[in-house]
Parts: C-alpha cells; structure tokens; sequence
C-alpha cells in the first residue's frame, strides 16, 4: 500500500494503548474517525475515557480499517496477541500518523543504542540558535501529534526509539542518524538481527533525495546498507 493513496478521514481505527502516544493519537484522530480504545491496564487510563473502553470480547469482533500500537505494545505478549498477529497488515504508529498528515515536513530522525536524547536536544539547540522553528518530538517524550502551528518552514527533530519504530509502515525522514548499535531490548525484538532492522527502517525507506548518517567503522550498519541497495546519500561519521 502506498501511503500516497491513504487518508486518515473516516476510518474505523483502534488504538491500543493509552500512554501519551495513544493519547495524543487518540486527540488527534478523533475528530475525523471512529476511534476504539483498548488498554491491558485500566487503572492508567484518565476517567473522562473509561467509559470508552471496549473489552476483549467484544473487540475481537470488529474489523478496524487500521490498529495504532503505542511503542509499549509487545504484540507477542499482550492480552490480544493472536487477534494483531492476524491482523498486522492494518497496524501502524504514531509516527506514520504523522508521515500521512504531514508529508512534505522536514524530519531528522535520531535513533541509536545510546546518545539519542543527548543527540536529539543539541540539535534542536542549534536549530532554535539560528532563528529556525524547530520541534523536539518523539521517545525523548514530547509527542509528535500534540505539535501545533506547523508551517512549511517546521523542523521536526524526532528521537525513535526501536519500539516506535518496529511497527512503522509508512514513514519516512529526509534525514536519518542511527548513532550505534549494540544489544539491547532483545527480551523485545528476540535477537539483535530483529533489534538492528528495526532501527534500520528510518534509512531504508528513504530516497536518493535524502541523507543517512552512520557510524563509519560499524560493520552491521555497512553491512545493512550494501543488502538493502540504499538509496538515499550515506555520510559516514568517524567518531
């Protein structure tokens, strides 16, 4: 499916998992969609939406035109596994939430075992130095659907974590840095190959028009960058 083609205007839509992501997905699509909530724990939801809440039973009934996962989700372990293991192709993230209501936004999306808030907070520092309208969204936990008065000059430092991003069909950032990779979240991904891929997306999707910034003496990262034939400008940085 080419995210070209998709609107998100009368859609039936559960969202599952209401952290600030969910939230801020929730108000942001309510508006124009029928949106379905679904938590594992009811005690972290706000009250005014409890009464919104659909049970086990009763959601795995119904069929949503797409299913948004809040980064805390393990599809493997939740309390309707098998229901989004059928169902996989309609889930997406916040992140293409905002790929399909903002595309021609300019994003830097910083990802990375290590350094990413660090990374993410200089470069929105640097940014607001030289007089530019720049947004410090995503992991570092300022949600990229809460933005408002966003103009064609915007600049959106996004921090993605593997866990926004594994379940990401559809975004897309001209430019893209992956700091490091080393193990981690595998009780998550099962193996480091799955963890690597996951973070890999943001380089991945994009195009000749765009740049991808890595680690020059990372072997996987090279590696992944020869297999998947790259599109995009690859800078490599020795540091």
């Amino acid at each position: 499916m080419n995210d070209n083609q998709i609107n998100l205007i009368n859609k039936n839509i559960l969202i599952y998992g209401l952290g600030k992501s969910g939230l801020s997905c929730f108000n942001f699509l309510k508006k124009d969609n029928f949106c379905i909530l679904f938590d594992d724990n009811k005690k972290n939801i706000p009250e005014k939406l409890k009464n919104q809440l659909i049970s086990v039973n009763k959601l795995l009934n119904l069929n949503f035109d797409f299913i948004v996962l809040s980064p805390g989700i393990d599809i493997k372990k939740c309390k309707i596994s098998e229901y989004l293991s059928k169902n996989r192709s309609k889930i997406i993230s916040e992140l293409d939430i905002f790929e399909i209501s903002f595309p021609d936004t300019i994003k830097i999306t910083v990802t990375g075992t290590n350094g990413k808030s660090t990374t993410s907070k200089l470069l929105y520092d640097v940014l607001k130095a030289n007089k530019i309208d720049a947004r410090l969204t995503g992991n570092i936990g300022y949600p990229l659907l809460k933005e408002t008065k966003i103009k064609k000059n915007t600049v959106f430092i996004i921090e993605a974590s593997s866990y926004q991003l594994e379940y990401s069909k559809f975004f897309k950032t001209k430019y893209s840095v992956i700091l490091n990779i080393h193990p981690d979240h595998l009780e998550r991904h099962g193996t480091f190959k799955n963890y690597a891929e996951a973070k890999f997306k943001i380089i991945k999707s994009q195009n000749k028009n765009n740049f991808a910034f890595i680690e020059d003496k990372n072997n996987l990262l090279n590696q992944l960058i020869i297999k998947n034939q790259i599109k995009s400008k690859v800078i490599k940085i020795d540091y």
